[in-house]
């Protein structure tokens, strides 16, 4: 398969019809600003309740989160991405995937409300029984939210989630906020979760005209799930992978460790990962459009792991670099004891980004087998390294311990991804080590400023500008040299739109 990719090409230019591309491009607009809209007002939400609430009640309502995605994940069955995925006509199909839908979600409510006394138990915390109880409802309302804004993901029509999701993230953080100046506990956290569950559901019917009627036909749901058992399968093996050492912590370590653990996750892979969710809520479904079509495929997925490594790359190094000032100024001195496995988990976050790309990829041609068989990888190394390092390094061991598997996992997916596409593999490297040799330039800059001394606030403020300077600067010159082509893309996808 030819290697040269033309530059005149756009950044996510997934066929030659003009108007996917378009709608590609736009749709990753309309995707990114919502996520960088609520990842900032979440942010803005973690830094005041983190205040007001201690790592403890973090703790609590972070077990009954677990529970909820663990009945959620058992429960799974890939409808909706089987839904995104057909290429045939699926309107035919959405009653019967929303009673699938509605059904399991007051299953799922009742199943939270019996079962919270023995997670209570198994985590010896009996103050999550409540907790977990109440916080059941939210699975009420994800399971009658209209099945119609799957079309919004489907037609990459993301102006409409736009406004479906963030309606949620307000009500959310309002609610929330409230709650925890006057309650000053965990129950602020659930009440603010119910509230952005609840509207998103209420705003679904809204902003999609689709009426969704009760019905079942076995055929169909039987033609669904043929494609979503991958799916179900692979999302069990990543629940168990990436959840797996938030239940160690809580169980062994306790509630303020999970606490800990949980707010340092979080906020080492924030903007990482959530720039691959973007790439991966458009791509999904126009890999899936031009399934048909491996060598424009794979040269798309190049733009999109050129972009994806641009960005995530240098962010995850910024919060490393950052993460002791960050917390001590805008969290306190009573989180501090998280930081070291917050830099650990930038380092995750990394390779969980470029993985995200290569999962979308083949889940759009129809390989969902590929990532599960990935997943189980990392699982079985997990559960391996994972409760000796914790017990070594508390739970800066169990950040060390998850970085491993992904690692592995990586170099499974690549090689399967460089088999698919035929491309080899210094060529794919390059789109990788250009941002490396970018982000080590940008990061002599910062520590060399954090090294000077100062005021902690001044320095905070100083680095970040004179980072992302250097950063850009450094590619600026990198690709004026080298093929990498990655300010023509960027003007191309400018120019679509």
């Amino acid at each position: 398969m030819p290697e040269e990719m033309p530059n005149n090409q756009a950044v996510v230019c997934l066929t030659p019809v003009a108007d996917l591309r378009s709608r590609v491009v736009r749709g990753g607009i309309w995707v990114f600003a919502l996520r960088i809209t609520d990842r900032l007002f979440q942010l803005i939400r973690i830094i005041i309740l983190a205040r007001i609430l201690a790592p403890a009640d973090f703790g609590l309502f972070g077990i009954a989160l677990l529970a909820m995605s663990a009945l959620e994940t058992l429960s799974q069955t890939g409808c909706g991405a089987a839904l995104i995925q057909k290429k045939e006509d699926t309107k035919p199909y959405l009653d019967t995937a929303w009673t699938v839908q509605a059904l399991r979600g007051i299953v799922l409510a009742l199943i939270a409300f019996v079962i919270a006394p023995y997670v209570a138990a198994f985590f010896d915390a009996p103050e999550a029984k409540p907790v977990l109880q109440v916080v059941g409802l939210s699975m009420l309302f994800q399971g009658c939210t209209n099945i119609g804004v799957l079309y919004f993901q489907k037609e990459l029509e993301f102006q409409k989630q736009f406004v479906y999701m963030f309606s949620g993230t307000l009500a959310d953080i309002s609610v929330a906020i409230t709650a925890a100046l006057l309650l000053r506990n965990v129950w602020a956290l659930a009440i603010g979760l119910l509230a952005g569950n609840f509207m998103r559901m209420v705003v679904s019917y809204f902003v999609h005209p689709y009426r969704p009627r009760l019905g079942f036909n076995p055929q169909q749901f039987k033609e669904l799930f043929g494609f979503g058992k991958w799916i179900f399968a692979s999302t069990i093996l990543i629940f168990l992978m990436s959840q797996g050492d938030h239940v160690l912590v809580g169980k062994v370590l306790g509630l303020t460790a999970l606490g800990f653990y949980q707010l340092a996750y979080r906020l080492s892979n924030m903007p990482a990962t959530e720039i691959t969710s973007v790439l991966s809520q458009v791509t999904f479904p126009a890999y899936s459009k031009l399934q048909d079509d491996l060598p424009r495929l794979g040269n798309a997925y190049l733009r999109i792991l050129q972009l994806a490594a641009f960005l995530s790359i240098p962010l995850a190094a910024g919060i490393f670099i950052m993460a002791p000032e960050f917390t001590r100024i805008f969290l306190g001195e009573k989180w501090m004891p998280m930081v070291p496995a917050m830099q650990a988990l930038c380092i995750f976050g990394v390779i969980r980004s470029v993985n995200g790309t290569m999962g979308s990829f083949f889940q759009g041609i129809g390989k969902p087998y590929v990532n599960t068989i990935a997943s189980g990888i990392q699982l079985v190394l997990l559960a391996i390294i994972i409760f000796p390092l914790a017990m070594r390094w508390y739970i800066l061991g169990v950040a060390i311990a998850v970085i491993a598997p992904n690692a592995l996992a990586l170099v499974y997916l690549g090689k399967n991804l460089l088999s698919v596409t035929s491309y080899r593999l210094t060529y794919v490297a390059k789109f990788l080590l250009f941002p490396i040799a970018a982000t080590a330039a940008m990061s002599f800059v910062m520590l060399s400023v954090n090294a000077y001394g100062g005021k902690t606030l001044g320095k905070f403020f100083i680095s970040i500008p004179l980072g992302i300077g250097t950063y850009l600067g450094t590619m600026f010159l990198i690709d004026k040299i080298s093929n990498y082509s990655l300010r023509n893309n960027i003007v191309s996808a400018l120019k679509a739109l």
